[in-house]
């Protein structure tokens, strides 16, 4: 049971920090979503928006943060 306790609470730190990275980008104004390679669709009443090149760059982010935590694990 206290394996779930701590999954638990990893899931709740990473929700933490998932939230203050979204606060950050609205505070920054960074164009994540409006970035050259994001394309969107625009209908009567209706919009389709596909963030190719967002989904890329947090990808690649999320990559490095990764990589550089396990390298300090060792």
């Amino acid at each position: 049971m206290s394996d779930l306790g701590r999954i638990l609470i990893f899931f709740g730190l990473l929700l933490l920090v998932a939230g203050l990275v979204v606060v950050a980008l609205g505070r920054f104004n960074l164009p994540i979503g409006r970035l050259p390679g994001d394309f969107s669709w625009r209908g009567r009443g209706w919009t389709v928006s596909f963030p190719l090149a967002s989904s890329i760059v947090v990808s690649v982010i999320l990559s490095l943060i990764l990589w550089l935590i396990n390298h300090f694990r060792r």
